[in-house]
């Protein structure tokens, strides 16, 4: 009788082992199948934010180049398309908004989703200001009363900017913080451009009151500029959060230098 106690005990035993072993197998199959789900979400997600990344350099490219070329047509085209990159901003945040809530991401995983996060936030916003470049352009050519624009230091810093926003999605795309140094250090060139310009212009207002309207208008524009680095500055930032685990905000460039070679 004993004898038979055991030999049950035993396969009772041996039964259980079994199962264990089947719900451990079943148990990494659902968490390889839910981190390759996060994994293809998560690739579906940067797709939408490099498309995103690559209308807003075109509307940057096309606001200039509409001042520039005095095309007033090409102009209200960038002010039209800029209700494309809000919609894809809401997008965007729509499917991250589901990723955190159906996969609740942790680590590296919810660094990656806040920095994209705060990419199309950023990304929409340089949006904003090609609109307000655009919207200076036909100001400025449907008025009979502005004096010549002053375009080459205008062209001096769109093409930093632009060059910045380029080097900060390159990084994103790579999660590589290379190029991330190159754009901090490109933004302070483009802070010194800026406050350059600013002083010549008002030189400009108090030499020719008849320079006023004109001044005012590139002033706006110069500001929309440097605003796109800066934003351009922080995509920078936001990678260098997400692949070192490091908040560099509002720290000067060679503690973040040593901080990426320590």
């Amino acid at each position: 009788m004993e004898l038979k106690h055991t030999q049950k005990t035993r396969q009772y035993s041996y039964y259980c082992h079994k199962m264990l072993l089947k719900f451990k197998f079943l148990e990494n199959i659902m968490a390889e199948h839910i981190y390759k789900q996060f994994d293809s979400d998560l690739g579906d997600v940067r797709t939408k934010v490099l498309e995103m990344g690559t209308i807003v350099e075109e509307q940057i490219s096309n606001s200039v180049l509409s001042m520039v070329e005095s095309d007033t047509k090409l102009a209200g085209e960038v002010i039209t398309r800029d209700s494309e990159v809000n919609s894809l901003e809401s997008v965007i945040n729509e499917d991250i908004s589901l990723i955190i809530a159906k996969r609740s991401p942790t680590a590296g995983d919810l660094r990656n989703v806040l920095m994209m996060f705060r990419i199309i936030t950023d990304l929409e916003r340089i949006g904003d200001e090609a609109a307000k470049i655009a919207k200076a352009t036909i100001r400025i050519f449907e008025s009979d009363r502005m004096s010549k624009p002053r375009f080459k230091e205008i062209k001096n810093i769109a093409a930093n900017v632009q060059s910045m926003l380029k080097s900060s999605l390159n990084a994103f795309a790579r999660l590589d913080t290379e190029d991330t140094i190159n754009v901090l250090k490109k933004d302070e060139e483009v802070d010194d451009d800026y406050r350059s310009f600013m002083r010549q212009l008002v030189t400009f207002m108090l030499e020719d009151p008849r320079t006023i309207s004109m001044s005012l208008e590139m002033i706006f524009v110069s500001k929309s500029l440097e605003r796109i680095g800066d934003h351009a500055k922080n995509i920078s930032e936001g990678v260098i959060y997400t692949v070192s685990g490091e908040d560099v905000r509002h720290e000067p460039i060679e503690k973040i230098i040593k901080k990426l070679n320590s």
